[in-house]
């Protein structure tokens, strides 16, 4: 195995645990727009088995037979992101253990940082300053969002293109997530993947990862792989 040279991390329920400010989003808006929704959270778990707000949305008024428009679909989920964005902005959110801490050890050993995420941009660019001050979104070299890939996860795309965009390989990257999708799409990428399981995530299986952690503190790079 290659020395590990870059950390890719998803951002929902991997950098911070975000989805029930998602949630609350997607509730607020749904009222404000007239809609009858109200997203709980045993219904958001199961919906969280699709990747993407517009996604969810559409799986959701498939499963009650609802018609629902591209135009509105794509007006509600602007909204939510706004919402979205102005909690997180408040102060509403901070990172898992152990991330701030694995991206500082990370940067004093010159490892590069990189973002895999199928989340909107808008979001990611809510919650990097928010989370890790002014100048978080630099500490990332690559930052692939949803807006950037055709597929969005469990497809590989959008950790392909990072490692595109960091020119390595996937075996000098080491991945880290907190779901099955996002597991199986940084396995489908020939990455090691490290799964620190969140609210939402933590009934799932992770067979394939390298690691599986109730969390990043005290996680060291490079070795990450549990000891036999």
């Amino acid at each position: 195995m290659s020395p590990i040279r870059a950390l890719i991390f998803d951002v929902d329920g991997t950098l911070a645990e975000t989805e029930e400010i998602h949630r609350a989003a997607f509730n607020h808006v749904f009222a404000a727009d007239g809609l009858d929704w109200r997203w709980d959270v045993d219904l958001y778990r199961d919906l969280l088995r699709v990747t993407g707000g517009k996604e969810r949305m559409r799986r959701y008024a498939d499963m009650i037979g609802a018609n629902l428009d591209d135009a509105r679909v794509a007006r509600l989920h602007a909204a939510k992101n706004r919402v979205y964005g102005e909690t997180v902005a408040a102060g509403a959110c901070a990172l898992r253990p152990g991330v701030a801490g694995l991206v500082r050890s990370a940067r004093a050993r010159g490892l590069r940082l990189a973002i895999a995420t199928t989340t909107s941009r808008a979001n990611v660019d809510a919650l990097l300053p928010a989370t890790f001050g002014a100048d978080g979104p630099a500490l990332f070299e690559a930052i692939v969002c949803g807006e950037d890939v055709v597929a969005k996860k469990p497809a590989p795309d959008a950790y392909l293109l990072a490692l595109d965009r960091l020119g390595l390989p996937a075996d000098a990257c080491l991945a880290f997530e907190d779901s099955r999708n996002g597991l199986q799409s940084a396995l489908a990428a020939g990455l090691s993947v490290v799964v620190a399981p969140s609210l939402y995530t933590a009934h799932e299986r992770f067979d394939g990862a390298a690691r599986v952690l109730t969390d990043l503190r005290g996680f060291d790079p490079a070795s990450p792989r549990a000891p036999d």
